[in-house]
């Protein structure tokens, strides 16, 4: 057998593991800093490919504040779009953006 590698993971007795237990910088051993996220999902109507989701995201991402989107594609369907922003976005920017790439917010 060979010698166990040490792979710098510590005990833990809470209920997760040790890597997710807590989080902190090696480094300095103090909490890591996050940035609050804001995620707000809609649905837009009319979407049918790949295309029409690169459309949609493309003209989404070019918002202020939007980090990513997620596009659960239901084809024929009202597809619902997942915003991720550092900020709250706008509701009349984002109509206007899903617009932009050739799309409709479906009613709720």
């Amino acid at each position: 057998m060979t010698d166990p590698i040490d792979l710098g993971l510590k005990e833990s007795t809470a209920a997760s593991c040790s890597c997710c237990s807590t989080a902190t910088s090696p480094a300095t051993d103090s909490p890591i800093a996050v940035t609050p996220a804001v995620t707000e999902e809609l649905l837009v109507s009319g979407m049918t490919c790949g295309h029409c989701v690169s459309s949609v995201t493309k003209e989404l991402t070019r918002l202020t504040g939007v980090e990513n989107v997620t596009v659960d594609l239901h084809a024929g369907g009202a597809s619902r779009v997942t915003i991720h922003s550092s900020t709250p976005i706008n509701a009349s920017a984002v109509k206007t953006a899903i617009e932009e790439a050739g799309y409709a917010l479906a009613d709720n």
